[in-house]
């Protein structure tokens, strides 16, 4: 039986919580930053939780945690 990998991309972009949920950072924030306002940049700031919907294929990516 082979050692399963787990997927490097996903690794740098995600973490997995004490709950075993797994935290994201949230996307728009590299560019056209004028047209955001203040308070939808700063909320882009915090973090999100995945999807039930995606936590499953996600968790294939990262099976060591």
């Amino acid at each position: 039986m082979p050692k399963v990998k787990t997927s490097r991309a996903a690794a740098k972009r995600l973490r997995i919580t004490s709950k075993g949920k797994i935290k994201r950072n949230k996307a728009c924030k590299s560019h056209k930053l004028t047209t955001k306002t203040r308070k939808r940049k700063r909320n882009l700031r915090q973090g999100g939780l995945v999807d039930s919907a995606n936590s499953k294929r996600i968790n294939r990516l990262l099976p060591n945690g």
